[in-house]
């Protein structure tokens, strides 16, 4: 009877040691709220396919660019929406709101190596590039007439 006690107030003693030593660490984290409002910053930058589909009065901010590099050729190839999205939290940066895109740019390796003397070149085996102009467009709609 004395030992199950013994073995019972042991077996307590541990587990709220246990307990109360893992209550003691600080988490970290690499989280911070400016990497996670850039994250989502494309998500403000609505996209239009021209300048015609933008029903309020608007004001050119600046070309705009984003990219996706393949870094070997076992690792999936350069994605379009990857550069799109960099593209649009560019043009968030600048400010913008509206983005429309010109077109987007398969380089590969091939074509990468002609280009010997880029960062891309030394570092991607292949590369996706999106170009657009970035606006800001006002939030209430311009009056016909």
């Amino acid at each position: 009877m004395i030992k199950k006690i013994l073995y019972t107030s042991l077996l307590f003693l541990m587990t709220i040691t246990l307990l109360t030593s893992c209550s003691v660490n600080n988490v970290s984290t690499n989280i911070d709220k400016e990497n996670f409002s850039h994250y989502f910053s494309a998500a403000n930058v609505e996209i239009y396919q021209s300048e015609n589909d933008i029903n309020a009065h608007y004001q050119f901010i600046g070309a705009v660019e984003g990219q996706d590099c393949q870094v070997k050729a076992h690792h999936a190839v350069p994605d379009k929406i990857n550069a799109r999205t960099q593209a649009r939290q560019q043009a968030f940066d600048n400010q913008a709101n509206g983005i429309v895109f010109t077109g987007c740019a398969l380089l590969t390796q091939k074509q990468l190596a002609q280009l010997n003397s880029s960062n891309d070149a030394q570092q991607c085996y292949a590369v996706i590039i999106c170009y657009a102009k970035a606006y800001a467009v006002e939030t209430k709609p311009k009056k016909d007439g």
